[in-house]
């Protein structure tokens, strides 16, 4: 690895009018000297496109694609990341904040880690609101800012499965050759971070950082709010996603301990699905969880 290797920052876009020269900033004012930006305005319908056009009028060196359509988060990233050039990746929504330190505190993790196939770090994020002020820590903390609770590091697959190792995607830095192997986000999915998560779990080590490295911002109309909606179209997409998610992960799975730890989540979504009465889902989901106990008895 050599001293500073390049760092590709792609930062989507989609009607971030009141925020994106705030994240922006986040990233010219790193104190990291070696970012490629990248900037994706994925045909916001607000003054995203003329701000961010705006912004970067003295800024030459950083690339701007914008969408003629909506083509949402996974096929805008895909679309970015052919144009990456760096050895590692961050994936920053425009309304989200990098703080000063937190790509040379990502890059000194991979330099002085104790892994040997190491993918991704991670670490702590402050939620912000609306207007900027301080809510909570996605980690909750002591009074020295650290986690209360000791990350699992290094293989965390079954811990990814069964739900227990959630990660802030905002939060990590992921090797270039990481996607490159994966070919990317699943332009299929609603959502791109826990299928990505479980795809690179199997394969990579993760680690993690004991400090805030970003402030996230929680907005009433964010896509984890969809989770929960009742028959909204947008919540069926994002909730039938997490199936094809899930049934994807049960084929990669090589033993039963992997095949314990996701059936924790298959229950979850189970229980999710009535909840939110769509029962054509329930049934679906069902249906992995009896194939989970067909596999029961069948040597992997």
């Amino acid at each position: 690895m050599q001293n500073n290797p390049l760092v590709t920052i792609i930062c989507l876009c989609y009607n971030h009018e009141a925020y994106v020269v705030e994240s922006l900033n986040s990233v010219i004012n790193q104190s990291y000297p070696c970012i490629e930006l990248i900037i994706v305005d994925d045909c916001s319908s607000d003054n995203s496109k003329r701000i961010i056009t705006t912004w970067i009028e003295k800024k030459p060196e950083i690339q701007f694609i914008t969408n003629e359509t909506n083509l949402g988060n996974t096929k805008s990233f895909n679309k970015a990341l052919k144009l990456a050039k760096g050895e590692y990746v961050i994936d920053l929504a425009a309304d989200d904040i990098l703080l000063p330190n937190c790509v040379v505190l990502q890059i000194n993790a991979f330099k002085n880690s104790n892994y040997k196939n190491l993918g991704v770090v991670y670490g702590n994020v402050e939620l912000i609101s609306e207007n900027g002020s301080f809510d909570s820590y996605y980690f909750p903390v002591n009074n020295q800012k650290k986690a209360i609770e000791n990350r699992i590091t290094g293989d965390i697959y079954k811990s990814v499965l069964s739900g227990g190792n959630s990660i802030c995607s905002v939060s990590a830095m992921i090797k270039k050759t990481v996607f490159d192997r994966l070919q990317g986000y699943d332009e299929t999915l609603a959502y791109e971070d826990l299928d990505f998560w479980i795809r690179a779990s199997r394969l990579y080590e993760f680690d993690f950082i004991d400090e805030p490295l970003v402030q996230k911002r929680i907005v009433t109309n964010s896509l984890g709010s969809d989770f929960f909606k009742k028959k909204d179209s947008r919540a069926k997409k994002i909730n039938y996603s997490t199936y094809l998610i899930l049934k994807k992960a049960i084929t990669i799975n090589q033993t039963r301990a992997e095949d314990l730890a996701i059936q924790k989540r298959v229950h979850h979504e189970i229980m999710h699905t009535l909840k939110i009465n769509d029962f054509g889902l329930f049934l679906k989901v069902l249906g992995l969880r009896i194939l989970l106990i067909k596999r029961k008895f069948f040597k992997h």
